[in-house]
């Protein structure tokens, strides 16, 4: 039988954060698929298929590891269909916690089977959120240190196209 875990998030972008705790969840896991997102409640900088690239792109050398979309539905069916026996989280600091407690009482209520597991990325990611990231790199600051090349290109992209497009209070 498998040792199965799932890796959900937005992953908006993906961060050396997450793959740190991705690495972590591997160490601990036969077999990590990373899930993300696609009618989350967030205005994603990229769109669907661009965190799936940008994912693979990243994953592409580690054993073991999907990279795979939930397009709708709970989580907790996912990972019941998946055969997944846990749920893999980042916790950064307190707040995250808050929210993830509740979120994996709410799945273990769902689908008892499964387990949330906490993982804590190394203490250099611990202040690197997608959304800072993300806001540093749209305004032309440097965030090499906290993503893989590929999505720095990516973000350069998104920096290049969001700066000529025609301002919309000329």
């Amino acid at each position: 039988m498998s040792n199965k875990a799932i890796y959900p998030g937005t992953f908006d972008p993906f961060t050396n954060g997450h793959l740190d705790v991705l690495e972590r969840a591997l160490n601990i896991f036969d077999r990590v698929d990373v899930i993300l997102a696609e009618n989350s409640n967030k205005n994603t900088l990229f769109s669907v298929d661009e965190r799936v690239a940008m994912v693979r792109e990243v994953v592409s050398g580690l054993p073991n590891v999907s990279v795979d979309v939930l397009h709708d539905g709970l989580l907790a069916d996912y990972a019941r269909t998946a055969g997944a026996k846990a749920i893999v989280r980042g916790v950064r600091q307190v707040k995250d916690f808050e929210y993830e407690f509740q979120m994996s009482l709410l799945n273990r209520h769902l689908y008892p089977e499964v387990t949330t597991v906490f993982l804590m990325p190394n203490v250099k990611y611990t202040y690197v959120a997608s959304s800072i990231i993300r806001e540093v790199a749209l305004l032309g600051g440097d965030v090499r240190k906290f993503v893989h090349p590929y999505v720095l290109k990516m973000l350069a992209s998104k920096r290049e196209l969001l700066k000529n497009r025609p301002s919309s209070h000329s």
